[in-house]
């Protein structure tokens, strides 16, 4: 596999609005293992290898555990995510596939239990975010890095 371009490399003026957005939303009171989670259920859904390595090795240097990355795609049938990050997944999974799910009022109701009108908003703008940065490293074919020691295939 080949990238097809690097965007920071050809705009990186157009990107800086997304970086700030980032800093703003690591610094909203959102809680950093929520918002690796968030990311790396999204980066799942729309299959982008590039975000899930970036998000997993995150996770787990902040002290996510093997165990809860590994269940994350089936954390509906696991008890070892709490309610709230049980709301946010429910809400990424609803505005990821949005055409599909049309946010469904289910999702709204147990996301506005657990979260604050201002954190739901950090929450939409943090899954909206991961979305276009997979659009992003999926459209333009990003690479992930390769661990040392291993070759790509």
């Amino acid at each position: 596999m080949k990238a097809r371009l690097i965007p920071f490399d050809v705009a990186p003026g157009s990107l800086k609005p997304m970086i700030e957005l980032e800093k703003t939303l690591k610094s909203s009171g959102l809680e950093f293992k929520l918002i690796e989670l968030v990311k790396t259920r999204a980066s799942q859904i729309n299959g982008c290898a590039y975000c899930i390595h970036i998000h997993t090795k995150d996770a787990r240097a902040n002290g996510e555990t093997e165990e809860r990355l590994y269940l994350l795609s089936a954390w509906r049938e696991s008890p070892l995510y709490s309610e709230r990050e049980r709301a946010a997944l429910a809400w990424t999974e609803a505005l990821t596939l949005v055409a599909e799910t049309h946010a469904p009022d289910e999702d709204y109701a147990e996301l506005s239990r657990h979260f604050t009108p201002a954190e739901q908003v950090n929450l939409t703008l943090l899954i909206g975010a991961i979305n276009a940065w997979n659009r992003l490293a999926i459209g333009f074919r990003s690479i992930h890095p390769v661990e040392s020691g291993r070759a790509a295939a």
